[in-house]
């Protein structure tokens, strides 16, 4: 299985302080059954932006550390891009990275709003032939209040990635409801951990897979993870038709 979203570099963000506690997720990893993992710092953000050459020791030396322990995860560098006004350039001049180098742009609103230029950076993103992935948006408030607008985004030619903790209770029910809502009315089309620590911030890959199993959401759980892998390639990710056919006005659900 492949995770599109981990926070597994030390020292770069509010993930892993010491290189001994980010080679402890990379252990959980397996337990979780994990192959692949992007590995996503921030990069934008306005409390995280380590240089780009650090971001590259950092996961070299996670890499090489990683093949010494005997874990045989397979690694890929990535980036959760906090959306700016300069967000088209950044991808376009490769300043920012893409995820594991695809056409995949894993971009990160800000935790109550969408700004007013998203449009416009969804839009420049894929005038450069890639594609925006719009990170956790069942924990954007200003989504939570009205799906419409993650809709909006998507017809607008973004993807959206939701997250194993939210679909697994960890960030409360609300959001765990919000969460199943959004799969239902095919809001969402990948599946990540966000995985920051062993503790606070767990993987939770298997719980969100399990609740959806139990809750005979199969198909999705089919879908997240051949996208993911179709990520991790470069290649086409599925995407079925937003709405709930038997819903009427769907996204005033929450």
């Amino acid at each position: 299985m492949v995770d599109i979203h981990a926070h597994i570099l030390y020292g770069v963000d509010d993930g892993p302080a010491t290189l001994e506690e980010a080679l402890g997720l990379l252990y959980q990893a397996e337990k979780e059954r994990l192959t692949d993992i992007i590995v996503t710092p921030h990069g934008y953000h306005p409390h995280f932006d380590v240089q780009r050459e650090i971001v590259v020791e950092r996961f070299n030396e996670i890499q090489e550390s990683a093949k010494d322990r005997g874990i045989s995860i397979n690694l890929k560098l990535g980036q959760e891009i906090r959306i700016g006004e300069s967000t088209i350039q950044q991808v376009e001049t490769g300043e920012a990275f893409t995820l594991g180098s695809s056409k995949y742009v894993l971009l990160e609103l800000p935790s109550t709003s969408i700004p007013a230029y998203t449009v416009p950076v969804i839009q420049g993103i894929l005038s450069l032939n890639k594609v925006p992935v719009i990170a956790h948006p069942e924990r954007n408030k200003a989504i939570a209040e009205n799906p419409g607008r993650l809709l909006k985004l998507i017809n607008h030619g973004a993807i959206s990635q939701i997250t194993a903790g939210s679909l697994a209770g960890h960030f409360g029910k609300k959001i765990q409801k919000q969460s199943l809502q959004l799969v239902d009315c095919n809001l969402v089309h990948t599946y990540g951990s966000d995985v920051h620590n062993l503790k606070a911030r767990p993987f939770l890959f298997d719980a969100g897979l399990s609740y959806l199993e139990k809750h005979k959401r199969l198909n999705a759980v089919d879908i997240f993870l051949e996208n993911n892998a179709r990520i991790m390639e470069n290649g086409e990710v599925i995407i079925l038709e937003p709405g709930n056919p038997n819903t009427k006005n769907w996204w005033n659900l929450f």
